[in-house]
């Protein structure tokens, strides 16, 4: 499917059947640590990617194959920041209509400035919004946002959505190590937290290929001062292991395309989750995938991951740590 992916599992929504909104990689901000690279370039424009009856449509059609208890949650995510298209309103309605289960947002949340975007995004049942820093110097380090936006503009956003939202209030705070991990960091993002009284804040780590070579996780006494500091509502949410729905794959070639594309992965783990194909259709599956140039290997923490080929990786550890205003040239 081209707009609808999973379900897939997560620690914070179950099982979740996911809807992708925008194309590989359509951002506004352009993240150190996000695992399908670069935003290039950082896109500003809210506009219809694709058309929302379509969406729908899709949707619609993946959760008639579906039998009940199959999904937790309905969730807005993918392969950017969904708050860039621009009917966003129109398909949230229209997921309402078609389901009654629960609908979250994952979004940075830059966009909830606008009134608009915060009217259409209100029927969600869980928005999950990004609070990385607490500073408008660590915003820019860590988010690396499209020009347009400002950290005061962001926190002013959340603060308004928060205001008028009912729904379940569930920000998520990525710790990269030596960037927003230090006491200061943290004590300038519960700061921030404090004013939007959320329901559970979310910390969570790098275990995925980063965008940036130097990107680390915060080793145990960075993540201990987190918690610490961030409150009482704060958990940790670690990685759930992947079991990830594959009946809208014909083969495992499609398989593999489909799940590295949105899920980047170790092969172990793409073997682990292809079970249920024979070991020798996978492994001729995974050569073919790779000479086909429609994947590509990414080295992160010691480690080789599959992702998409269309996803952009820095490859060189010796670029500036944190620098950068989310104005990146195509590479």
């Amino acid at each position: 499917m081209k707009y609808v992916f999973g379900p897939v599992p997560s620690r914070r929504l179950g099982r979740s059947l996911g809807i992708d909104p925008v194309p590989l990689k359509t951002c506004n901000w352009n993240c150190v640590y996000c695992q399908l690279g670069r935003s290039t370039p950082v896109v500003g424009e809210r506009r219809d990617y694709f058309p929302p009856e379509d969406i729908l449509a899709e949707i619609e059609e993946a959760l008639a194959k579906l039998a009940p208890g199959d999904v937790d949650w309905i969730t807005f995510a993918g392969s950017g920041e969904p708050l860039l298209h621009a009917s966003i309103g129109r398909l949230v309605a229209g997921v309402k209509r078609i389901t009654q289960l629960p609908v979250a947002l994952l979004t940075n949340g830059s966009f909830l400035h606008l009134p608009e975007v915060r009217d259409a995004v209100r029927g969600v049942d869980a928005v999950l919004p990004s609070i990385d820093a607490g500073s408008a110097d660590v915003f820019r380090r860590v988010d690396r946002p499209h020009g347009a936006i400002s950290f005061e503009m962001h926190v002013h956003g959340l603060i308004a959505f928060r205001e008028a939202y009912r729904g379940k209030f569930w920000p998520e705070v990525m710790l990269v190590k030596g960037l927003n991990d230090s006491e200061q960091a943290l004590a300038d993002i519960a700061a921030v937290l404090e004013k939007l009284r959320p329901d559970i804040v979310h910390i969570n780590v790098p275990t995925r290929p980063p965008a940036e070579t130097w990107v680390e996780p915060p080793d145990d006494e960075g993540l201990m001062r987190a918690v610490a500091i961030l409150g009482r509502s704060v958990r940790v949410a670690l990685p759930a292991e992947a079991e990830i729905d594959l009946r809208s794959f014909g083969t495992a070639v499609d398989a593999v395309i489909g799940i590295v594309s949105r899920h980047p992965m170790r092969e172990e783990e793409i073997r682990r989750i292809l079970r249920q194909w024979p070991a020798g259709d996978v492994t001729r599956a995974l050569a073919d995938v790779e000479a086909s140039g429609r994947v590509q290997k990414i080295e992160r923490f010691g480690a080789t991951f599959w992702t998409a080929a269309g996803s952009r990786y820095s490859q060189d550890a010796s670029e500036k740590r944190g620098g950068g205003t989310g104005r990146h040239k195509r590479e």
